[in-house]
């Protein structure tokens, strides 16, 4: 069952409570991510995420670490365009040390500059694996291309020479200005009565000072013109990351597009993957997926492909594109589609860490708990009709794109990417 509580000056619990469940999973949500950077301060929303582990007046680095593998569960904190996270899971019985530990380091976390520099080195190490990493390389290119000077256009991580000059203020105005009351969630799922958990949590969050301010607005990204760029690199692949303005998380249409991108190349009876994989052999990654936020989002593509086969796979992605937009998926195709989507929602909900952050997203997204019910209701009302309609909305406005690899801009067939009406 769902709960939900909002503290007096603006932090919001909310729980589930699973009772079959000995475990419990628990998450501190910010309401703030890289798009609340500026290019001066881009890669802070992450570094912060780092800090908070290294040390308080009452536990060091090391003995926080030490904690949370006494407890037995698992820990760990991540960041993204548009939110931090900080959560572990543990027994149920050590849910009140769990909230203990995460209040001291959440509160008191001391920023010290030898912590800072130590860990400025172990961020500058892993934007380098970033950028051994091909794919993941590629897609920051590609959402550079997509967003343009926009702050969704900027890594997570930051960029080496901004975050070689992080300084303490720095990350202590971040804290101030954006972990205020009104962008803190906290949610848990699990074996946890919603009632104590807020008991626990008010101890120390419960008078923190309500943010006065109006809030930081965020500026709504705009669609820019369609981008083509390749990124010469010597590897062994061309890695081509293509996409398209998509729709917010909260669109009334997101269950349409949730099952185009699932048609698309979002399993392996995908057309995509049948095509290009499957039939052809042309490249062993190739997938569609979404990315959303609450005020915009795209669909995107990715494939590691032969530079030789290059060409042959960009026709084949305008084909299925045109397909898609051009004419009805059959009812078979479309209802296995529906399944699938329905599969992962309920198999996702035997796992407490995505049953936390599902409700954790909900809150953040909609301020409110969208039960199963509601989303298989939304995939079980679209037709054939709706998914061609915005398959043509979609593709229609050509596909920004981003290659990295043994290529050069006039090895591209640009002109294959091309909308081919009624193929």
């Amino acid at each position: 069952m769902h709960h939900k509580t909002v503290f007096a000056n603006g932090v919001r619990v909310v729980s589930e409570h699973i009772p079959h469940a000995k475990t419990v999973c628990v998450g501190i949500w910010v309401d703030v991510g890289a798009r609340d950077e500026h290019d001066l301060t881009n890669g802070c929303s992450h570094f912060v995420e780092h800090m908070l582990f290294k040390g308080t007046p009452r536990r060091s680095a090391s003995q926080i670490a030490m904690e949370l593998d006494v407890l037995g569960g698992m820990s760990n904190a991540f960041t993204s365009k548009d939110a931090t996270c900080y959560y572990g899971m543990v027994l149920d019985s050590q849910l009140p040390r769990l909230v203990d530990l995460f209040a001291d380091f959440f509160l008191n976390s001391l920023f010290s500059d030898e912590e800072i520099e130590r860990e400025r080195h172990v961020i500058m190490q892993e934007i380098s694996m970033v950028e051994d990493t091909p794919e993941e390389q590629a897609h920051e290119l590609f959402e550079g291309l997509l967003w343009g000077h926009h702050p969704l256009g900027n890594t997570i991580l930051g960029p080496m020479e901004v975050v070689s000059r992080m300084d303490r203020q720095k990350l202590l105005d971040h804290v101030k200005s954006f972990y205020t009351p009104d962008r803190i969630v906290f949610a848990a799922a699990g074996n946890v009565q919603h009632q104590e958990f807020c008991d626990l949590l008010a101890a120390s969050f419960a008078s923190l000072h309500r943010h006065n301010g109006a809030g930081r607005k965020r500026k709504e990204p705009q669609e820019l013109p369609l981008a083509r760029k390749v990124f010469t690199k010597p590897l062994e692949q061309a890695h081509v990351t293509m996409g398209t303005y998509g729709m917010p998380v909260t669109s009334e249409e997101r269950y349409k597009l949730m099952l185009l991108n699932i048609l698309l190349g979002g399993n392996m009876s995908s057309r995509l993957f049948q095509e290009i994989r499957e039939k052809r052999g042309l490249a062993y990654s190739v997938h569609s997926y979404l990315d959303a936020y609450a005020d915009s989002g795209y669909l995107g593509i990715y494939l590691g492909v032969n530079p030789d086969n290059l060409n042959e796979s960009l026709a084949v992605i305008r084909d299925e594109l045109d397909k898609l937009s051009h004419h009805p998926v059959s009812a078979p195709e479309l209802a296995n589609a529906k399944d699938y989507a329905r599969t992962g929602l309920f198999l996702a909900a035997d796992n407490l860490e995505m049953r936390m952050t599902r409700i954790a997203r909900n809150e953040l997204y909609f301020g409110r708990n969208v039960d199963f019910d509601e989303v298989v209701a939304g995939l079980t009302a679209v037709n054939a009709d709706d998914v061609r309609y915005l398959a043509g909305r979609l593709f229609g406005r050509g596909m920004t794109t981003a290659v990295l690899g043994p290529v050069s801009d006039k090895d591209v067939q640009w002109n294959l990417l091309a909308d081919r009406a009624g193929s």
